[in-house]
């Protein structure tokens, strides 16, 4: 399972507005090394992509919306089932 930017182990989102705990838009920001190669005729396609775990802490989560009622102010992080306890967003 794969956690998301913004969030510990053992956490996840909660729209305390509407209750929704599976539907977020997330902008954040983040800091990635790509590897280009272009063809002759100038066309670009990514090789390789490297972001390593360590690099994770540059992810810098800019904000989090509820797709479902489209709050901004109401998320906040709560600990999931069988997850760690947490405590504001």
């Amino acid at each position: 399972m794969t956690t998301p930017p913004g969030l510990a182990d053992g956490t996840r989102w909660r729209c305390g507005a509407c209750g929704n705990l599976t539907r977020f838009d997330v902008e954040s920001a983040e800091r990635v090394r790509r590897f280009f190669h272009f063809d002759l005729s100038g066309a670009a396609s990514v090789e390789e992509e490297e972001e390593e775990e360590e690099e994770r802490s540059d992810v810098i989560v800019e904000s989090v919306t509820c797709r479902w009622c489209g709050s901004r102010e109401a998320v906040e992080v709560v600990a999931a089932p069988g997850g760690a306890r947490a405590g504001g967003a």
